[in-house]
Protein backbone atom coordinates (compact mmCIF):
# COMPACT_ATOMS: atom_id res chain seq x y z
CA UNK A 1 0.00 0.00 0.00
CA UNK A 2 1.21 3.49 -0.91
CA UNK A 3 0.97 6.05 1.75
CA UNK A 4 1.50 9.83 -0.07
CA UNK A 5 2.87 12.07 1.33
CA UNK A 6 0.62 15.06 2.30
CA UNK A 7 2.46 17.90 2.71
CA UNK A 8 0.72 20.60 5.16
CA UNK A 9 0.37 24.06 2.99
CA UNK A 10 0.58 26.64 5.07
CA UNK A 11 0.09 30.12 4.67
CA UNK A 12 2.94 32.00 2.74
CA UNK A 13 5.59 32.97 5.48
CA UNK A 14 6.78 36.36 5.66
CA UNK A 15 10.17 37.63 5.67
CA UNK A 16 12.08 37.56 8.82
CA UNK A 17 14.02 40.49 7.80
CA UNK A 18 10.90 42.86 7.49
CA UNK A 19 12.34 46.61 7.57
CA UNK A 20 12.29 47.54 11.39
CA UNK A 21 9.68 50.25 12.12
CA UNK A 22 12.11 53.29 12.15
CA UNK A 23 11.45 56.37 14.42
CA UNK A 24 12.92 59.11 12.36
CA UNK A 25 9.90 61.37 12.21
CA UNK A 26 8.98 61.17 16.13
CA UNK A 27 12.98 62.18 16.37
CA UNK A 28 12.82 65.09 14.67
CA UNK A 29 9.61 66.06 16.34
CA UNK A 30 11.30 65.60 19.86
CA UNK A 31 12.52 68.55 21.86
CA UNK A 32 15.71 70.10 21.55
CA UNK A 33 16.61 68.79 25.23
CA UNK A 34 15.67 65.67 24.62
CA UNK A 35 17.79 65.31 21.48
CA UNK A 36 20.48 65.91 23.40
CA UNK A 37 19.61 63.26 26.16
CA UNK A 38 21.60 60.22 25.71
CA UNK A 39 19.59 57.26 24.29
CA UNK A 40 17.77 54.95 26.71
CA UNK A 41 19.15 51.55 25.77
CA UNK A 42 16.32 48.72 25.64
CA UNK A 43 17.25 45.65 28.17
CA UNK A 44 16.66 43.56 25.61
CA UNK A 45 18.80 45.39 22.63
CA UNK A 46 21.54 43.88 21.13
CA UNK A 47 22.26 46.79 19.28
CA UNK A 48 20.89 50.34 18.26
CA UNK A 49 21.31 52.26 15.61
CA UNK A 50 20.67 55.85 16.25
CA UNK A 51 18.80 55.43 19.23
CA UNK A 52 16.61 52.55 18.07
CA UNK A 53 17.27 49.48 19.29
CA UNK A 54 18.03 45.87 17.63
CA UNK A 55 16.41 43.36 19.90
CA UNK A 56 17.55 40.02 21.10
CA UNK A 57 13.71 39.05 20.52
CA UNK A 58 14.80 39.97 16.70
CA UNK A 59 17.95 37.99 16.83
CA UNK A 60 16.32 35.04 18.49
CA UNK A 61 13.37 34.84 16.02
CA UNK A 62 15.89 34.72 12.97
CA UNK A 63 18.46 32.12 14.31
CA UNK A 64 15.14 29.84 15.54
CA UNK A 65 13.95 30.20 11.69
CA UNK A 66 17.95 29.26 10.18
CA UNK A 67 17.94 26.74 12.89
CA UNK A 68 14.53 25.35 10.73
CA UNK A 69 17.42 24.78 7.55
CA UNK A 70 19.84 23.18 9.90
CA UNK A 71 22.09 26.42 10.48
CA UNK A 72 23.83 25.69 13.75
CA UNK A 73 23.39 28.86 16.55
CA UNK A 74 26.40 30.29 17.25
CA UNK A 75 28.18 33.73 17.84
CA UNK A 76 29.52 33.94 14.46
CA UNK A 77 26.15 34.02 12.83
CA UNK A 78 24.61 36.13 15.43
CA UNK A 79 26.88 38.92 14.59
CA UNK A 80 26.27 38.37 10.66
CA UNK A 81 22.44 38.74 11.78
CA UNK A 82 23.08 41.85 14.04
CA UNK A 83 25.16 44.05 10.60
CA UNK A 84 22.51 42.56 8.31
CA UNK A 85 20.32 44.51 10.55
CA UNK A 86 21.75 47.03 11.10
CA UNK A 87 22.49 47.89 7.53
CA UNK A 88 19.21 47.03 6.67
CA UNK A 89 17.86 49.46 9.58
CA UNK A 90 20.48 52.80 8.23
CA UNK A 91 19.04 51.90 4.57
CA UNK A 92 15.02 52.29 6.13
CA UNK A 93 15.60 55.41 7.79
CA UNK A 94 17.12 56.80 4.49
CA UNK A 95 13.97 55.70 2.63
CA UNK A 96 11.74 56.97 5.34
CA UNK A 97 13.64 60.43 4.92
CA UNK A 98 13.32 60.47 1.12
CA UNK A 99 9.10 59.97 1.60
CA UNK A 100 9.71 56.39 0.15
CA UNK A 101 7.31 54.97 3.05
CA UNK A 102 4.57 56.92 1.51
CA UNK A 103 4.48 55.80 -2.33
CA UNK A 104 1.41 53.33 -2.76
CA UNK A 105 3.06 50.53 -4.06
CA UNK A 106 5.22 50.30 -0.76
CA UNK A 107 2.09 50.83 1.15
CA UNK A 108 0.76 47.92 -0.83
CA UNK A 109 3.86 45.64 -0.06
CA UNK A 110 3.19 46.59 3.59
CA UNK A 111 -0.16 45.40 3.47
CA UNK A 112 0.34 42.72 2.07
CA UNK A 113 3.48 41.71 4.02
CA UNK A 114 1.03 42.48 7.16
CA UNK A 115 -1.92 40.00 6.01
CA UNK A 116 1.21 37.23 5.11
CA UNK A 117 2.45 37.52 8.77
CA UNK A 118 -1.07 37.38 10.20
CA UNK A 119 -1.91 34.45 8.41
CA UNK A 120 1.05 32.45 9.09
CA UNK A 121 0.43 32.74 13.15
CA UNK A 122 -3.24 32.03 12.65
CA UNK A 123 -2.36 28.86 11.00
CA UNK A 124 0.61 28.10 13.18
CA UNK A 125 -2.12 29.00 16.57
CA UNK A 126 -4.18 26.59 14.54
CA UNK A 127 -1.95 23.91 14.68
CA UNK A 128 -1.32 24.21 17.73
CA UNK A 129 -4.25 24.53 19.61
CA UNK A 130 -5.97 21.52 17.11
CA UNK A 131 -3.37 18.90 17.85
CA UNK A 132 -3.51 15.60 16.08
CA UNK A 133 -4.16 12.88 18.55
CA UNK A 134 -2.77 9.48 18.55
CA UNK A 135 -6.60 7.90 18.36
CA UNK A 136 -7.10 10.13 15.52
CA UNK A 137 -3.72 8.77 13.81
CA UNK A 138 -4.36 5.34 14.55
CA UNK A 139 -8.05 5.86 13.24
CA UNK A 140 -6.73 6.92 9.93
CA UNK A 141 -4.42 3.75 9.65
CA UNK A 142 -6.76 1.51 10.44
CA UNK A 143 -8.90 3.44 7.56
CA UNK A 144 -5.95 3.16 5.19
CA UNK A 145 -5.53 -0.36 5.54
CA UNK A 146 -8.94 -1.00 5.15
CA UNK A 147 -8.76 0.85 1.63
CA UNK A 148 -5.94 -1.42 0.86
CA UNK A 149 -7.03 -3.86 -1.91
CA UNK A 150 -5.69 -6.48 -4.30
CA UNK A 151 -2.62 -8.29 -3.90
CA UNK A 152 1.00 -8.11 -4.77
CA UNK A 153 3.09 -10.11 -7.29
CA UNK A 154 6.51 -11.46 -7.35
CA UNK A 155 7.49 -12.47 -10.66
CA UNK A 156 10.16 -12.66 -13.27
CA UNK A 157 10.35 -11.90 -16.78
CA UNK A 158 12.55 -12.41 -19.91
CA UNK A 159 12.37 -9.36 -22.87
CA UNK A 160 12.99 -9.64 -26.37
CA UNK A 161 12.95 -7.67 -29.03
CA UNK A 162 10.70 -9.70 -31.67
CA UNK A 163 7.61 -11.62 -31.12
CA UNK A 164 9.09 -14.70 -33.04
CA UNK A 165 12.30 -14.70 -30.02
CA UNK A 166 9.74 -14.81 -27.18
CA UNK A 167 8.06 -17.96 -29.02
CA UNK A 168 11.08 -19.61 -28.97
CA UNK A 169 11.73 -18.99 -25.43
CA UNK A 170 7.97 -20.40 -24.38
CA UNK A 171 8.77 -23.40 -26.25
CA UNK A 172 11.72 -23.85 -24.57
CA UNK A 173 10.33 -23.02 -21.27
CA UNK A 174 7.63 -26.13 -21.96
CA UNK A 175 10.09 -28.57 -22.51
CA UNK A 176 12.69 -27.60 -19.28
CA UNK A 177 10.45 -24.90 -16.91
CA UNK A 178 13.41 -24.57 -15.00
CA UNK A 179 15.54 -22.53 -17.53
CA UNK A 180 13.69 -19.52 -17.08
CA UNK A 181 16.35 -18.07 -15.02
CA UNK A 182 19.12 -18.86 -17.57
CA UNK A 183 17.59 -18.01 -20.57
CA UNK A 184 16.89 -14.52 -18.77
CA UNK A 185 20.39 -13.85 -18.68
CA UNK A 186 21.08 -15.31 -21.96
CA UNK A 187 18.16 -13.54 -23.63
CA UNK A 188 16.84 -10.77 -22.00
CA UNK A 189 17.42 -7.27 -22.71
CA UNK A 190 16.15 -5.79 -19.80
CA UNK A 191 19.69 -4.59 -18.18
CA UNK A 192 17.97 -4.14 -14.46
CA UNK A 193 17.13 -7.46 -14.09
CA UNK A 194 18.87 -9.75 -16.39
CA UNK A 195 22.20 -10.26 -14.18
CA UNK A 196 19.29 -11.59 -11.41
CA UNK A 197 17.73 -13.84 -13.54
CA UNK A 198 14.61 -11.83 -14.67
CA UNK A 199 13.42 -11.28 -11.51
CA UNK A 200 11.60 -7.94 -10.53
CA UNK A 201 10.53 -8.42 -6.90
CA UNK A 202 7.33 -7.50 -5.55
CA UNK A 203 5.29 -5.33 -7.32
CA UNK A 204 1.51 -4.17 -7.78
CA UNK A 205 0.02 -3.88 -11.24
CA UNK A 206 -0.13 -0.13 -11.46
CA UNK A 207 3.52 0.25 -11.02
CA UNK A 208 3.70 -1.82 -14.57
CA UNK A 209 2.38 -0.57 -17.77
CA UNK A 210 -0.76 -2.35 -18.37
CA UNK A 211 -0.18 -4.96 -20.21
CA UNK A 212 2.48 -6.26 -18.18
CA UNK A 213 0.06 -5.74 -15.35
CA UNK A 214 -2.33 -7.35 -16.45
CA UNK A 215 -0.92 -10.59 -17.87
CA UNK A 216 1.02 -10.94 -14.73
CA UNK A 217 -2.45 -10.96 -12.61
CA UNK A 218 -3.98 -13.78 -14.53
CA UNK A 219 -1.19 -16.43 -14.03
CA UNK A 220 -0.81 -19.28 -11.70
CA UNK A 221 1.76 -19.37 -8.57
CA UNK A 222 4.40 -21.17 -11.14
CA UNK A 223 3.20 -20.28 -13.98
CA UNK A 224 4.57 -18.29 -17.06
CA UNK A 225 2.81 -17.09 -19.77
CA UNK A 226 1.93 -18.71 -22.83
CA UNK A 227 1.61 -15.95 -25.52
CA UNK A 228 4.20 -13.36 -25.70
CA UNK A 229 3.06 -10.28 -23.99
CA UNK A 230 3.95 -6.87 -25.96
CA UNK A 231 4.48 -3.35 -24.42
CA UNK A 232 6.09 -0.38 -25.08
CA UNK A 233 9.02 -1.98 -24.50
CA UNK A 234 8.99 -4.87 -26.55
CA UNK A 235 8.26 -8.86 -25.76
CA UNK A 236 7.90 -10.12 -22.42
CA UNK A 237 7.44 -13.62 -21.64
CA UNK A 238 6.21 -13.30 -17.65
CA UNK A 239 6.95 -15.91 -14.60
CA UNK A 240 4.75 -15.67 -11.63
CA UNK A 241 6.64 -16.84 -8.78
CA UNK A 242 4.20 -15.67 -5.91
CA UNK A 243 1.53 -13.58 -4.53
CA UNK A 244 0.37 -11.79 -1.53
CA UNK A 245 -2.16 -9.33 -0.13
CA UNK A 246 -0.97 -6.05 -0.21
CA UNK A 247 1.01 -4.84 2.73
CA UNK A 248 0.55 -1.84 4.83
CA UNK A 249 3.88 -0.61 6.03
CA UNK A 250 4.18 -0.65 10.04
CA UNK A 251 2.26 2.36 11.58
CA UNK A 252 5.70 4.02 12.98
CA UNK A 253 6.96 3.91 9.63
CA UNK A 254 4.26 6.38 8.15
CA UNK A 255 3.04 7.95 11.38
CA UNK A 256 4.41 10.87 10.44
CA UNK A 257 2.86 11.18 7.12
CA UNK A 258 -0.17 10.58 9.01
CA UNK A 259 0.27 13.56 10.71
CA UNK A 260 0.69 15.53 7.84
CA UNK A 261 -2.46 14.74 5.96
CA UNK A 262 -4.88 15.11 8.89
CA UNK A 263 -3.60 18.27 9.63
CA UNK A 264 -3.70 19.29 5.84
CA UNK A 265 -7.59 17.69 6.09
CA UNK A 266 -8.01 20.40 9.23
CA UNK A 267 -6.59 23.45 7.66
CA UNK A 268 -8.32 22.48 4.06
CA UNK A 269 -11.96 22.81 6.05
CA UNK A 270 -10.96 25.58 8.08
CA UNK A 271 -10.10 27.51 4.94
CA UNK A 272 -13.42 26.10 3.69
CA UNK A 273 -15.56 27.22 6.61
CA UNK A 274 -14.08 30.53 6.61
CA UNK A 275 -14.81 31.16 2.87
CA UNK A 276 -18.44 29.96 3.45
CA UNK A 277 -18.98 32.47 6.35
CA UNK A 278 -17.60 35.08 4.30
CA UNK A 279 -18.44 37.38 1.02
CA UNK A 280 -16.28 37.04 -1.43
CA UNK A 281 -16.62 38.92 -4.83
CA UNK A 282 -14.31 38.15 -7.32
CA UNK A 283 -13.88 40.98 -10.32
CA UNK A 284 -11.81 39.29 -13.23
CA UNK A 285 -9.26 41.99 -14.37
CA UNK A 286 -10.23 43.55 -18.18
CA UNK A 287 -7.89 42.74 -20.51
CA UNK A 288 -6.28 45.95 -21.70
CA UNK A 289 -8.07 47.46 -25.01
CA UNK A 290 -6.27 46.21 -28.17
CA UNK A 291 -4.15 49.00 -29.46
CA UNK A 292 -5.87 49.91 -32.94
CA UNK A 293 -4.03 48.64 -35.69
CA UNK A 294 -1.90 51.26 -37.99
CA UNK A 295 -3.60 52.36 -40.95
CA UNK A 296 -1.63 50.65 -43.79
CA UNK A 297 -0.28 53.11 -46.85
CA UNK A 298 -2.03 53.51 -49.79
CA UNK A 299 -0.99 50.80 -51.97
CA UNK A 300 0.17 52.52 -55.24
CA UNK A 301 -2.01 51.69 -58.28
CA UNK A 302 -1.46 48.81 -60.70
CA UNK A 303 -0.17 49.88 -63.75
CA UNK A 304 -2.37 49.52 -67.27
CA UNK A 305 -1.64 46.64 -69.55
CA UNK A 306 -0.69 49.48 -71.90
CA UNK A 307 1.76 50.69 -69.69
CA UNK A 308 3.70 47.60 -68.25
CA UNK A 309 3.70 46.80 -72.09
CA UNK A 310 6.48 50.07 -73.33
Amino acid sequence: MRFIKSRVLLAGAASLLALGACNSEQKAAAPAAKEAAAPVVQEDAVATVNGTAITKARVDMIVKQGASTGQPDTPEMRRGIIEHLTAQMLIAEEAVKKGLDKMPEISEQFDMLRQSILANAYVQDFIKTHPVSEEMLKAEYERMKEMAAGSEYKARHILVETEAEARDIIARLKKDPAAFEKLAREKSKDPGSKANGGELGWFDTGSMVPEFGSAASKLEKGSFTQEPVHTQFGYHVILLEDTRPVQAPPFDQVKADLAQHLQQQQLTKLLDDLKAKAKIAIVEASAPAAAPAATPAAAPAPASAGAAGK
